[in-house]
């Protein structure tokens, strides 16, 4: 039994259960420091993580366990600074255990309803949620992150602002790949069995059941920025999961202009696109909608908006590198390694208070 101050010996390592954190119908996740041994250049400096832990009477079930392991074998391919990091994986007590990075911050999801209260405090004598500038801070994160799960092969299929982790320097971390899909994998248990995700964010092909691509992420992406500037999602979740879902693959998303009228007239032709019906009519790519919101707002390219890009291109490549030659190049890992300090050093530094 895992409760406040555990103490789980990995060997290498000490880990201490400090508090619980959060907890949803699997698992119930736990706030934990790493303890190294004395002559390992971390020691004398725990580190946190937060674990997440099947709940016992779950373990047994098959799917479900399936379920949780895929999420720890997708992570276990990530290396993104806009990804939650994967630490460990193992098991207590007869269930699994998975050791994340630890993010202190709040969820986007808080912070989308904390601007929505302001915005109804003022009595609507101002933007219904965020300002765009801020909005697309969040996003070209969330953006970044799904071209680099993209290139490896990965389709989230949950992507929801409560799934958006922002910790407190501003650096968003996408998090939460239970249902997430790796390429070449056969549909789980549970997930052939009905269609998962969060239906106000769910794509068309997704509420149907049919196959799901990067393209299915991007239709999610495109309506957390929707709520981002409007307070809500297109089909709000009021209405109920069915009726939301029967929304989503028949009717109309709301102008954006209806419920943001200082919203600029070109947004309602990108929200068109992104969140069309049907995958083909939507963009390629993460990149390609990013690029496309950016140029049509007329916000120029960031270097860490162009880090983001080459982070995606070098993750398609990343399985087929050899070492390169005395002299040549320098290693494909140092490059990437050089590139995610660039994103993280450029988000954590820019001046959210005038966004």
């Amino acid at each position: 039994m895992i409760e406040p101050g555990t103490v789980i010996d990995r060997g290498d390592a000490r880990i201490v259960v400090d508090a619980r954190i959060g907890e949803g119908g699997m698992g119930v996740v736990w706030r934990a420091w790493v303890f190294h041994p004395p002559g390992h250049p971390d020691a004398g400096r725990p580190e946190p993580v937060a674990l997440k832990v099947l709940r016992a009477q779950l373990a047994p079930h098959p799917g479900v366990r399936e379920l949780f392991l895929r999420e720890a074998a997708a992570l276990r391919r990530l290396s993104h600074p806009n990804v939650v990091g994967f630490h460990d994986l193992f098991e207590r007590d007869g269930a699994p255990v998975l050791a994340l990075e630890y993010v202190d911050g709040e969820t986007l999801e808080s912070i989308v309803g904390r601007h929505v209260a302001r915005a109804r405090a003022a009595a609507g004598a101002g933007l219904p949620c965020m300002p765009l500038l801020r909005s697309w801070y969040h996003f070209q994160q969330l953006l970044g992150a799904l071209a680099a799960i993209h290139a490896l092969g990965i389709v989230h299929r949950d992507v929801k602002p409560s799934n958006v982790l922002v910790r407190r320097d501003g650096l968003a971390k996408l998090g939460d790949f239970g249902i997430a899909r790796l390429s070449g994998a056969a549909p789980s248990v549970l997930t052939g069995q009905f269609a998962p995700g969060t239906g106000p964010y769910m794509s068309p092909e997704q509420v149907l059941s049919r196959p799901v691509d990067a393209r299915s992420d991007l239709y999610s992406a495109a309506v957390v920025l929707y709520e981002m500037l409007a307070g809500r999602p297109p089909f709000p979740p009021e209405r109920g999961e069915f009726v939301v879902r029967q929304e989503q693959v028949e009717s109309p998303p709301p102008r954006l202009r209806t419920l943001v009228p200082q919203a600029p007239p070109v947004l309602e032709g990108l929200f068109d696109r992104a969140l069309a019906k049907d995958p083909s009519a939507r963009f390629a790519s993460a990149i390609e909608m990013g690029d496309a919101f950016r140029a049509a707002l007329g916000i120029a390219p960031t270097p860490e908006w162009r880090a983001q890009a080459a982070i995606a291109r070098a993750a398609k490549t990343i399985a087929h590198v050899r070492a390169p030659a005395p002299g040549s190049a320098e290693p494909h890992e140092k490059r990437l390694a050089t590139l995610r300090e660039f994103v993280v050093r450029g988000y954590k530094t820019m001046k959210l208070a005038s966004m």
